[in-house]
């Protein structure tokens, strides 16, 4: 084994040692295994411990059913190692993984199971008495904040009626659960890429809608639309709708479904950003998304958020080629506007960014100012191309003789001084010899 010899074989043969163990040894050494390999991330020894001490069906944890590190190891027969730098508990070795995973030896469902234990642990009495304004879980419950993060992902992966049953109940009142506020501290707080969460008020008005909408799983969320009538254009406490959720992570199929609703307010902007749906979505490059989008008469292709970003300009900040086109082929969407206070424009960011595809699909817009500087520090696209290295965008810029090859900034810096200082010396060796040359009319 020491030189990874006959792995398998011997894999195998511990197994059926584990398996042959008397008594509840067996069922124990398998579930721990089954919860190792499949984890959403490595666990620490309590959270092991008290995700094999839950049992189905019951009301709340009962402190007798929770196993000890040193009895949960032994039964798994050396398979299992404690991590003591980390205080987690790993495979014995890599390749155990992939003999597990490959034999299906452990559990004909095991994101189901994961699933319906994290979701047993999350209903239990004891948790939901728990305040949603705390910020972490508390000591005596190690396993609420993985059940909190990851149940949705071991869901999706394995839906079964008592694990729908189970989620519904969560959902019910989950702006209620501090599972939701954990949810949102965890993966969304103070974001500067998403909705943002600031927690101190707690999840309120973060429904089981607005969960389902954020988890992304149909079933879930068609279930939770028959179980009362629900205001689908209502804020939560990050100012989002449930469909900006839905955008946001780029769930198609609830995008869709959201859509279809009557009531729904396609162009209902967050609060913290003044961001659309469609904005989210341009921003995140979700292209199949930002298409239902366009494609829908009533949803308006060009709103200007708080700060004058479009969905265009969002995109083409994050170079999103595919986004930036299909709004490109909407006649009715400003390929030029500049964001309040800085002026800086799609083409700006785009050339900052280096998105060599994107400034060639802005340019072939004739209302596209390729010498358009930005109003805090003058520096207009070439500036910023060669600032940065971008050869192929420099290429393009100066191949058009309505372009000034010779832009300066506030400071007097010019393309050819910045490519030099950064050691850019192809960007150098093509703004040279465009020094001085005069500005000609726009190409078409």
């Amino acid at each position: 084994m020491a030189q990874g010899n006959g792995l398998s074989d011997a894999y195998t043969a511990a197994l059926t040692r584990l398996k042959a163990q008397k008594g509840n040894k067996s069922v124990l050494g398998l579930r721990a295994l089954m919860w190792v390999s499949y984890s959403e991330r490595p666990l620490l020894v309590e959270e092991l411990c008290h995700a094999l001490g839950v049992e189905i069906g019951s009301t709340d944890l009962s402190p007798q059913g929770i196993p000890a590190i040193r009895t949960l190891l032994s039964s798994c027969l050396g398979l299992l190692t404690l991590e003591a730098s980390s205080s987690t508990v790993r495979l014995v070795h890599f390749t155990l993984q992939e003999h597990l995973l490959s034999a299906s030896t452990l559990s004909h469902s095991p994101h189901s199971t994961i699933a319906e234990v994290c979701l047993t642990y999350l209903n239990f009495g004891s948790v939901r008495d728990l305040s949603p304004t705390m910020r972490c879980a508390p000591s005596t419950m190690p396993l609420l904040q993985y059940a909190s993060l990851y149940w949705g992902e071991h869901t999706r992966r394995g839906m079964t009626e008592n694990v729908e049953i189970l989620a519904l109940r969560l959902l019910e009142r989950f702006d209620e659960h501090i599972s939701a506020q954990l949810l949102l501290l965890m993966k969304e707080e103070y974001s500067l890429s998403g909705p943002g969460f600031a927690g101190e008020q707690g999840p309120v008005g973060f429904t089981g809608l607005h969960g389902g909408a954020y988890l992304g799983i149909m079933e879930l969320l068609v279930a939770v639309l028959e179980m009362k009538e629900w205001d689908v254009n209502a804020r939560d406490c990050t100012g989002s709708t449930a469909l900006t959720w839905a955008a946001y992570k780029g769930h198609e199929e609830v995008v869709k479904m959201l859509l279809e609703h009557k009531d729904v307010n396609p162009d209902r902007a967050d609060t913290k950003y003044g961001w659309t749906p469609l904005s989210w979505a341009a921003e995140r490059g979700h292209e199949g998304i930002v298409k239902m989008f366009l494609e829908r008469r009533e949803v308006n292709p060009d709103p200007a958020d708080t700060n004058g970003r479009t969905p265009l300009f969002l995109a083409a900040r994050g170079g999103h080629e595919g986004v930036v086109v299909m709004l490109l082929e909407r006649g009715d969407v400003n390929a030029d506007k500049a964001e309040d206070g800085y002026g800086r424009t799609p083409l700006f960011w785009a050339a900052q960014g280096g998105h060599e595809g994107v400034v060639n699909r802005l340019l072939r817009r004739r209302d596209v100012n390729p010498n358009q500087s930005d109003t805090y520090m003058s520096q207009a696209p070439l500036l910023l191309a060669a600032r940065g290295g971008h050869e192929g965008i420099v290429k393009i810029l100066l191949e058009r003789k309505d372009v000034n090859p010779d832009p300066a900034d506030n400071y007097g810096r010019t393309p050819l001084l910045l490519a030099a200082q950064g050691g850019h010396d192809q960007c150098s060796q093509r703004a040279r010899p465009m020094v001085g040359r005069p500005i000609g009319r726009r190409p078409g």
